[in-house]
């Protein structure tokens, strides 16, 4: 079979011959139609995350047809699954890229969790192998394309937004650098669950995307004022969502009202240094942590999503010989939505 092959370290990616997949007990081999991008994937190839290893196919979110299973798979099901295992065999079919989660539903277990693509050879190939608990059926209203640009950024916005913020009817939330993956689900999430929806972003020409989908609102941060501005508009937030801190996170502590949420995603501008942590005690505020989801949340994320008739936001869709023209486009910050590759 062919796969996106990151050679080493700062190589570009080589559409090439890998060895065919062959499934093990509890396993499934999937026939990819189309992956996802996410930045691990542009951090893998920069050498900027743990675990690294070359030649590696990287790639969490993917959608396909299930094409074969493992020997004695029949008795490895999920629970949560109904019937034999044998019946996957020629559905549609989305990955779940939560390895291996563990016990407990709070939080993953420290050492067995991994992320399908790295260390697992992961989607951006012809074929993937995985865990028939990871397969969930494809909601009926997405196409390959977009079904597989839900599952890392959609489960990781479900369970921050719903799980852990228990976002409610009528409160305000802020979603910070919307056009990201992960601010885009939170932001269409948070419309259909009928919060007031304002947003960030360093560009006006995504601030005018999110407000045509339906947001309430929306500055950009690069303003010297844009805290004013949010303040002016919507007052102070119920529900706050952020996946960059560094030293903007002052900032959301005095825009987030007594006993609002904070959720914490991600950190792609570091730490803070200047955080006042009075504001944190005197208005009570709830600091709360979270990444991707367990097997319960990423399947009632897609129940949600089918349910709503949510549609991912995809921002263009490549071939897998312009492998490396994708990734230059994510780490550029170009998009608004998902990249895509589509496979077959």
């Amino acid at each position: 079979m062919k796969a996106l092959v990151i050679p080493g370290k700062n190589r570009p990616l080589e559409w090439r011959d890998v060895d065919d997949l062959r499934a093990g007990p509890g396993e499934a081999i999937v026939k990819v139609h189309a992956a996802a991008l996410n930045h691990r994937d542009v951090w893998i190839q920069r050498g900027q995350y743990a675990g690294l290893r070359y030649p590696i196919v990287v790639g969490s979110d993917g959608a396909g047809v299930v094409a074969s299973l493992g020997t004695d798979t029949d008795g490895d099901v999920d629970p949560v699954a109904r019937g034999s295992a044998l019946a996957w065999i020629g559905k549609e079919v989305i990955l779940d890229p939560a390895l291996h989660w563990g016990e407990n539903p709070a939080f993953q277990d420290p050492t067995g969790f991994g992320v399908l693509g790295l260390p697992d050879d992961g989607t951006l190939a012809e074929y993937v192998k995985i865990p028939v608990r990871n397969l969930v059926e494809k909601p009926a209203h997405l196409s390959f394309v977009e079904a597989s640009a839900l599952p890392l950024a959609g489960a990781t916005a479900y369970r921050a937004l719903i799980t852990r913020a228990r976002l409610c009817p009528g409160e305000r939330v802020l979603i910070t650098g919307v056009g990201g993956g992960v601010a885009l689900f939170a932001m269409q999430m948070a419309i259909a669950v009928g919060a007031k929806v304002f947003v960030t972003s360093g560009s006006d020409e995504k601030l005018a995307s999110a407000l045509s989908m339906g947001a309430n609102g929306g500055v950009n941060y690069k303003h010297t004022a844009w805290v004013e501005a949010l303040r002016s508009i919507a007052g102070g937030f119920d529900v706050i969502l952020d996946g960059a801190v560094g030293d903007s996170m002052s900032d959301l502590l005095d825009l987030a009202l007594p006993g609002a949420r904070l959720v914490i995603y991600g950190a792609t501008r570091g730490n803070p240094s200047n955080v006042v942590v009075r504001r944190i005690f005197w208005k009570q505020l709830n600091i709360l942590g979270s990444t991707m989801a367990d097997p319960k949340d990423f399947r009632a994320m897609v129940s949600f999503v089918s349910k709503h008739g949510i549609k991912p936001v995809v921002d263009k869709v490549y071939l897998p010989q312009e492998g490396e023209a994708a990734f230059r486009r994510l780490e550029e910050g170009l998009q608004f939505g998902k990249i895509v590759v589509e496979m077959h």
